[in-house]
C-alpha cells in the first residue's frame, strides 16, 4: 500500500517540492470584469486557511516523521480546517458559479481550485463538469483543472492522464501513480500548459524514464489503493 504525497500550491500558485451530484451547466455567473471586492477578500482569506498548516507539512515530517503524532495532529487542524472552507466555498459555488480573476481577483480564483482539489471525490466530481466549463470561458486555468482531472481519474481507479499526482511507497521512494499513455504524456502536458514530466517530478527525487515506467506500472497498479 502506499501513502500519497500531495500537491500543494503557494500564493503565488507555484508548485512546492512536496506538493500542490452534478453541477448544472447553466450555474449562473458574474459578468466577467465586474470585481467583488468583498467576495475577493473572504476567498483570499479562504486561500490562507488553505495553505498555512500545509506548509508546515516539511517541518513536522523532518523533526517528528511521516507517522508521528505531531504530523497526525496537523493533519487533524488541515481536515477541520478543509472542511469549514468547503462550506463556504461550495455556497459561493453553487450560487454564483465558477468565478474568475476579474470576478474575485487571481488569489481568489485559486482559491476556489485548490478548496476542490482539497475535497473528497465526490465533491470533486460535482465540481469537474463545472471548472471544465471556465476553463473554455476563461474563468479558469487549464493547468490547474489537469490537476483535478488526475486527482478525481485516480480516484475513480482510473489512470491519471497529465501525471500530476505522487505517491510514495513504504520504503520513502516516490513513483508517478498510474498513469495513461506514458510515451505521449509530455504532449498532454504541453496542451494545458504544464511543462514536461521530467522536470516536474526531479523535485520529488524521480528520474524520468517512460520505458522504464511501462515496465513498473503493473506493479503500481497492483499496489491499491492507488
Amino acid at each position: 500500500m502506499c501513502r500519497l504525497l500531495f500537491v500543494f500550491l503557494l500564493l503565488g500558485g507555484v508548485a512546492t517540492r512536496r506538493l500542490l451530484a452534478q453541477v448544472p451547466p447553466q450555474a449562473p455567473v458574474t459578468p466577467a470584469g465586474t470585481l467583488d471586492r468583498a467576495l475577493e477578500s473572504e476567498l483570499v482569506t479562504i486561500l490562507g486557511e488553505d495553505q498555512k498548516y500545509r506548509l508546515q507539512i516539511g517541518a513536522v515530517q523532518k523533526k517528528s516523521g511521516g507517522d508521528s503524532t505531531e504530523m497526525r495532529e496537523l493533519w487533524k487542524v488541515i481536515n477541520e480546517k478543509d472542511a469549514a472552507n468547503l462550506v463556504r466555498v461550495e455556497a459561493i459555488l453553487d450560487r454564483r458559479g465558477w468565478l474568475g480573476p476579474g470576478e474575485v481577483g487571481p488569489q481568489g480564483n485559486v482559491a476556489l481550485f485548490l478548496v476542490i482539489q482539497h475535497a473528497d471525490l465526490k465533491t470533486q466530481e460535482k465540481y469537474l463538469p463545472m471548472m471544465r466549463l471556465a476553463v473554455k470561458a476563461g474563468r479558469a486555468q487549464a493547468s490547474q483543472l489537469a490537476l483535478l482531472e488526475d486527482r478525481v481519474a485516480l480516484g475513480e481507479g482510473r489512470r491519471q492522464t497529465y501525471g500530476s499526482q505522487i505517491g510514495m511507497d513504504e520504503a520513502g521512494a516516490a513513483h508517478v501513480r498510474p498513469l495513461e499513455d506514458p510515451d505521449q504524456v509530455d504532449r498532454r502536458r504541453a496542451s494545458v500548459g504544464l511543462g514536461p514530466l521530467a522536470e516536474y517530478v526531479r523535485q520529488w527525487g524521480i528520474t524520468w524514464d517512460a520505458e522504464a515506467y511501462k515496465r513498473q506500472l503493473p506493479q503500481l497498479e497492483a499496489a491499491k489503493p492507488w
